[in-house]
């Protein structure tokens, strides 16, 4: 299948459903391209598990401050108002149910909002880390991904065959196809590429999508 978004593509897709004041935690890699693209005139608060809440975009090149850093590693600036803390307190906002909004990426999503995204294999995520905490503990947790994996094979299935992040968790996934929420334990199609019809995204979709009214198109910009 040819036609698909790009990775900024779907970052971009996901930032436009955070609201203005929310508090969002953005996973390690893919995720944390949501950042770039808030919407006019909204500001989300990004929280980072090793102990930063509010800090703002990657500084250019070279004028990294390496003591600045976010859970994957990447540096970050500071706004006015940035707050650092304990990553024991980090994870106990997360626990506590302070965050708004977990954006994750994912080898799996099942049609129960079941999520794995690690692995134990020899190519895989070596461990789950904070993700088993943020799917529990923010009031949202959405997926961003590809529709299907390398090889072609879905990555929204049925039932997950990898090790489980979290159960019943992700309530809606932005993939290079569509737009899918997860509700009473099954796929519900919100949006598809115009180009794509319902017969070949269901082609390439692991379990039943559910079509109950019209579906919108997935616009988005050339990024």
């Amino acid at each position: 299948m040819s036609a698909k978004l790009s990775a900024t593509q779907i970052a971009w897709r996901a930032a436009q459903d955070i609201a203005d004041g929310a508090y969002v935690n953005l996973g390690i890699g893919f995720p944390e391209m949501v950042a770039r693209f808030q919407p006019p005139g909204r500001q989300a608060i990004f929280h980072t598990e090793n102990g930063i809440l509010g800090f703002g975009e990657a500084p250019a090149l070279g004028e990294e401050d390496w003591d600045l850093i976010n859970a994957g590693k990447k540096a970050v600036t500071l706004k006015p108002g940035t707050a650092f803390f304990h990553h024991a307190d980090s994870f106990a906002m997360v626990r506590g149910g302070h965050l708004d909004v977990a954006i994750l990426g994912a080898y799996e999503v099942a049609e129960t909002g079941d999520l794995a995204n690690w692995s134990t294999g020899p190519k895989g995520v070596p461990a789950v880390g904070g993700a088993m905490d943020l799917v529990h503990g923010a009031k949202r947790v959405a997926v961003i991904t590809d529709h299907v994996t390398k090889e072609g094979r879905p990555k929204l299935v049925k039932r997950c065959s990898l090790p489980l992040t979290g159960v019943a968790c992700v309530t809606r996934v932005y993939t290079s196809l569509a737009v899918i929420d997860i509700e009473g334990g099954r796929f519900v199609l919100r949006e598809k590429l115009p180009s794509l019809s319902v017969e070949e995204l269901q082609a390439v979709t692991g379990a039943e999508l559910l079509v109950p009214g019209p579906v919108a198109d997935l616009l988005v910009p050339e990024l």
